[in-house]
């Protein structure tokens, strides 16, 4: 049976998103977005901002895609149009505050965007077999609902708690591996299969079964999401140090830019992209 959720005050996020191309790679086959949106209208978020939960909800979102030439690019592309056209007409049923609303309309558009995507592979040579990753947070007052499909991630650093949370599943049987405590992070960090995939949207793949999940944020969380590019450079504990305890001197740059030139510096084999979002 749904129950309502008792509605909190608002609260103001703050936001910053970051990609790089990275050293070796020769386009950018990653897209993130933000967006803020209600009943009668939806805004694209800058890569930094702020703003309060009062009257709007919050879609951040990436996705990583893949394909020969540039349709991993398309693919990721065309993720982020979608989740922007179908995302607000939900708006009205989230208000209800019913749980499985949510779940409902997320597992709708994952499968909207695979099926798309299959179509256009379908239809176009040059974009034959593509697919894409997708992490994605919705933030409504007090909660924030996510779906998940690939190996991008999402992570949560509570304020109560010191430590880091990967709360997405990498849809690879490396990341099965890691989970069930059969390899350390570093291990699965070099392991020779840890790219792939045994889920995505798009490409051949049949059914779409999104991880979904709900997390009751307070003042002073964080979230973290992020493609693989920046977790090759990076580890979880890396994260967050460069997110909770930087340095003074990147201190004063924005917190997406803080990971990706720090995964740049230290891998950059992968395009990199980063999008924080603080709860104050």
């Amino acid at each position: 049976m749904d129950h309502p959720r008792s509605v909190p005050p608002p609260r103001q996020l703050k936001w910053s998103g970051q990609t790089d191309r990275g050293k070796v790679r020769p386009n950018n086959e990653d897209s993130f977005l933000g967006l803020i949106f209600n009943a009668f209208e939806v805004h694209h978020l800058g890569k930094i901002g702020e703003a309060f939960t009062a009257t709007t909800d919050f879609v951040f979102a990436v996705s990583d895609g893949m394909g020969g030439a540039k349709a991993g690019e398309i693919a990721s592309r065309i993720t982020m149009e979608k989740i922007t056209h179908l995302l607000p007409r939900s708006y009205k049923q989230s208000a209800l505050g019913l749980e499985s609303g949510f779940t409902d309309i997320l597992i709708e558009l994952f499968d909207e965007i695979h099926r798309n995507l299959a179509e256009v592979g379908r239809s176009y040579p040059e974009c034959a077999g593509m697919e894409t990753t997708l992490s994605l947070c919705w933030f409504t007052p007090g909660w924030m609902y996510f779906g998940h499909i690939g190996d991008s991630r999402i992570y949560y650093l509570p304020a109560r708690e010191k430590g880091i949370r990967q709360l997405s599943h990498d849809d690879t049987h490396v990341g099965w591996l890691f989970r069930n405590g059969k390899l350390t992070e570093r291990e699965a960090k070099v392991h020779p299969r840890r790219h792939m995939l045994q889920k995505a949207l798009g490409g051949g793949n049949q059914f779409v079964e999104p991880q979904m999940g709900a997390v009751a944020y307070e003042s002073g969380d964080l979230f973290l999401l992020c493609t693989d590019g920046l977790n090759d450079g990076l580890f979880d504990e890396q994260f967050h140090q460069f997110l909770r305890q930087p340095d003074p001197a990147e201190e004063k740059l924005p917190p997406a830019q803080r990971l990706v030139e720090a995964a740049l510096e230290r891998s950059g084999r992968d395009n990199i992209t980063a999008l924080v979002i603080e709860i104050d």
